[in-house]
């Protein structure tokens, strides 16, 4: 983040941040505002997750429903502001006419883990927290829901108990084995 410069939040429609980024990138260079907006990102995270039994690394949006604009403090003129809150799926800045800055620790936090995801290369899904539901999606028990009963943080494991022919069975897999219910 260089001086002088702040980041601002987009509220965009969910699922449709890359294509916003893309089409934001041009509308800034094409109105030469580049000298204003030095950058626009959409916050992401590295994960893996096991698909037909192998291990796949995506990238996922870590802040769905938001994009974030670098731009000279000061400088986001109501032309400039109405003219990207137009655009189709931008829903407005947060603080709507006044768009308001994040704080250097924001940033750093948004920034940070990102920074750390592409160092890292990869992360596993977040940890999971007992009594909370579950599916399995790999293994013998692929598609079985159930609770979580222990979770050992070290091995990057946890115990599942799941109904088996009306039996509760503790079941141990790794996390990437499994996914969180919504």
């Amino acid at each position: 983040m260089s001086d002088g410069n702040k980041w601002y939040v987009l509220r965009v429609i969910s699922g449709k941040e890359r294509k916003l980024k893309e089409y934001l990138d041009q509308h800034i260079k094409r109105l030469e505002w580049d000298t204003i907006v030095s950058q626009v990102l959409v916050p992401t995270e590295k994960v893996y997750k096991v698909k037909n039994g192998k291990k796949v690394i995506q990238e996922k949006n870590s802040l769905p429903g938001y994009i974030l604009i670098e731009a000279a403090e000061g400088k986001l003129t109501p032309e400039m502001i109405q003219s990207i809150t137009g655009i189709t799926n931008v829903i407005d800045f947060l603080g709507k006419a006044n768009p308001i800055p994040l704080r250097r620790n924001e940033v750093n936090r948004i920034l940070g883990k990102m920074d750390e995801m592409n160092a890292e290369g990869e992360t596993l899904n977040e940890p999971f927290i007992i009594g909370e539901t579950v599916k399995i999606i790999d293994g013998p028990f692929n598609d079985f829901t159930g609770n979580v009963d222990e979770v050992f943080e070290d091995k990057k494991k946890v115990k599942v108990i799941v109904k088996i022919f009306g039996r509760k069975t503790p079941v141990e897999l790794n996390f990437m084995q499994v996914e969180k219910v919504n």
